[in-house]
């Protein structure tokens, strides 16, 4: 296990900052070597007499940065790929690839969520751990609830609030309830999300999206429409106050889905639409993007009666979710762990989107991008006579996650591709689009 010398200068405050800046330097410099185990948080801290939340937060956000590696039962170590090598194009292309949307699970609060547990573990009494309400524990619905007020301007309550296992379980239960004939659809859309739709028994109704969002004027025929107003996927585009007004005139129940509204960059926050009508809004969430997705926990919030006829659905098909994580949740929402994570991420994630941005202007100029004010991905145009599989295709061998749009289209478009960013550490950016563009040196046009 390394010692560490670590200078501060209490006097210019930010000690977390000056303590991930020599560490970073260590390693860009070769000081601390791939595979180095660093000390315990709580040793550093005790050796530089500060706090244990300073070096927590320093090792998080070089963690975030793929700077270090946190494992259970191995400690913080330095990563292998951490260290700049001079060659701008390696030997062999580090591997960020999964799918467009995923957040970086090397960013998940382990020691935030770890204290949560002992949290709970150490003083909720074993009654809890019994089967309970299908809808959800009560104290996170509570905490849930004011949250979403607070965060997204949600007309909400514990009571019309339920847990469910993610943002694809509560689409199929309120699905189930409303037996809908007829579900009006983005066109484009996640092409995962279809499947799931359509083994509910709905009819999909794609519906265009544009510059401004959903064509609201084509809902003529249907009752119920699912929208991803605050980040639209795979475009980006935020659903424009005209089409807003629209949709609240149209008079239909509308499924929210609030996809990547916790990850704004360039933009005012904008409130979900079901504080304006929660009467026929159905807000779903979730802390896939904020947490990790291996987690499946979610919500649904709904109008009383239909908020009550899910959580029957619930509890006759599986009981409710696991309650230690919805205690654990709970906890980091009311001691502000929930948002000191997510305003970490948000800062990290826009230096990740920041420099692929970057790159992509220098290496592929030919690519038109778009969608960048929120999100996990960018939304990029191709050339008319590009093959999007072919330009998707080099993006994944060089260790992007990207993915062509023609999938997720219900009638034909203009070629493009979606890419995440989200596991691209800065400092690897310009290496990574480079490959890329390596690789299609020899793309087929046309």
């Amino acid at each position: 296990m390394a010692d560490l010398h670590i200078p501060i200068d209490r006097g210019k405050g930010a000690i977390a900052g000056q303590v991930a800046t020599e560490l970073r330097e260590a390693i860009r410099q070769g000081r601390l070597e791939a595979g180095t185990r660093l000390p315990a948080s709580r040793e550093l801290a005790r050796d530089l007499s500060v706090s244990r939340g300073v070096v927590v937060e320093a090792y998080e956000q070089l963690v975030a940065e793929g700077f270090l590696l946190a494992r259970v039962g191995a400690g913080t170590v330095v990563a292998a790929t951490a260290r700049r090598e001079p060659a701008r194009v390696r030997e062999r292309a580090p591997y960020y690839g999964h799918r467009p949307t995923s957040p970086d699970l090397g960013g998940f609060p382990r020691e935030r969520w770890m204290a949560a547990v002992r949290h709970v573990l150490t003083t909720v009494p074993s009654d809890a751990f019994d089967y309970g309400d299908p809808g959800g524990v009560p104290e996170l619905r509570e905490e849930l609830a004011s949250y979403l007020k607070r965060v997204r301007a949600a007309d909400v309550s514990a009571d019309n609030l339920v847990i469910v296992g993610g943002v694809a379980q509560g689409l199929s239960l309120i699905l189930h309830v409303l037996r809908s004939p007829k579900l009006a659809v983005e066109d484009p859309t996640s092409h995962r999300q279809v499947p799931l739709l359509r083994r509910t028994g709905a009819e999909l109704v794609p519906i265009p999206v544009d510059e401004e969002g959903l064509r609201v004027e084509r809902l003529r025929g249907v009752g119920a429409v699912l929208l991803t107003p605050a980040h639209q996927y795979p475009t980006g585009v935020v659903l424009s106050p005209a089409r807003r007004a629209a949709l609240m005139e149209w008079g239909g129940v509308v499924l929210e889905d609030d996809y990547d509204a916790e990850f704004r960059f360039d933009r005012d926050p904008v409130g979900c639409l079901q504080g304006l009508a929660p009467d026929r809004v159905i807000l779903s969430g979730s802390v896939s993007k904020s947490l990790a997705p291996g987690l499946r926990l979610g919500w649904i919030a709904a109008p009383p009666d239909l908020a009550e006829a899910v959580r029957r659905a619930r509890g006759e098909l599986d009981l409710g979710s696991p309650v230690i994580e919805q205690y654990a949740l709970a906890h980091l929402l009311r001691t502000g762990g929930y948002d000191r994570n997510l305003r970490r991420m948000r800062r990290e994630y826009k230096k990740r989107r920041d420099a692929l941005v970057r790159a992509l202007a220098e290496h592929l100029p030919e690519l038109v991008v778009r969608g960048i004010e929120a999100g996990l991905h960018i939304y990029l145009d191709l050339p008319e006579d590009w093959d999007e599989k072919e330009v998707a295709a080099a993006a994944q061998a060089a260790g992007l996650s990207a993915e062509e749009v023609g999938q997720m289209r219900f009638t034909e478009g203009p070629p493009a591709i979606v890419m995440g960013f989200a596991r691209v550490p800065a400092h690897h950016a310009d290496d990574v689009i480079a490959r890329m563009k390596v690789s299609m040196s020899g793309q087929r046009k046309g």
